[in-house]
């Protein structure tokens, strides 16, 4: 897939708008999410969404391919979030969230697993910044820690420890929330 998206990106770097296009259309739904969940603003992820995307048509002639595209559009997608929430004067840089789909028939399984859900989002919304970013990355977008650390601009020790950290948070939240009976 990574060497679709490089095909593209040498496309978009000589000019071609469907090939932005064909990269927009297969990045848009990750990037969001993942803009949003820093943001917690839909609408704004939405503006910030298409302006990594006109940074991608303007800088594709830069991109040098020592990591994959998608890295390279997340590591956009972290800074242009970062600096939407010092603007607001959040600058705690710790934390992600997610949404989780059910596919399961079964309408009990279904109201638990909107449950379970409920109390991860809960508890990864408690997290730092930082944090909720790593974890994100990590188990909803499948990336490695080295392209993690590329995304923040962190050393990749640095993102084992905030998912080592993140992870502890999330079972202590999680355990408490089932301890408590709170959906």
């Amino acid at each position: 897939m990574d060497s679709d998206h490089k095909f593209l990106m040498t496309r978009i770097a000589g000019g071609d708008k469907q090939a932005l296009a064909a990269l927009y259309r297969a990045l848009e739904r990750p990037v969001y999410k993942f803009i949003v969940s820093r943001l917690n603003d839909p609408h704004e992820a939405n503006d910030i969404l298409h302006e990594v995307f006109m940074d991608v048509w303007r800088s594709a002639d830069r991109f040098e391919g020592r990591s994959k595209v998608q890295t390279w559009i997340f590591g956009i997608a972290y800074r242009k979030s970062i600096d939407v929430m010092r603007k607001r004067g959040r600058v705690d840089l710790t934390d992600d969230s997610f949404e989780q789909v059910d596919d399961s028939p079964d309408a009990v399984t279904c109201l638990a697993a909107g449950q379970e859900a409920d109390h991860v989002r809960h508890c990864i919304g408690t997290l730092k910044d930082d944090h909720r970013s790593a974890i994100t990355l990590a188990f909803y977008q499948d990336m490695t820690y080295a392209e993690i650390a590329e995304v923040a601009g962190v050393p990749e020790g640095t993102i084992k420890t905030r998912i080592f950290h993140a992870k502890k948070l999330l079972m202590r939240c999680l355990a408490g929330r089932v301890e408590r009976g709170v959906a």
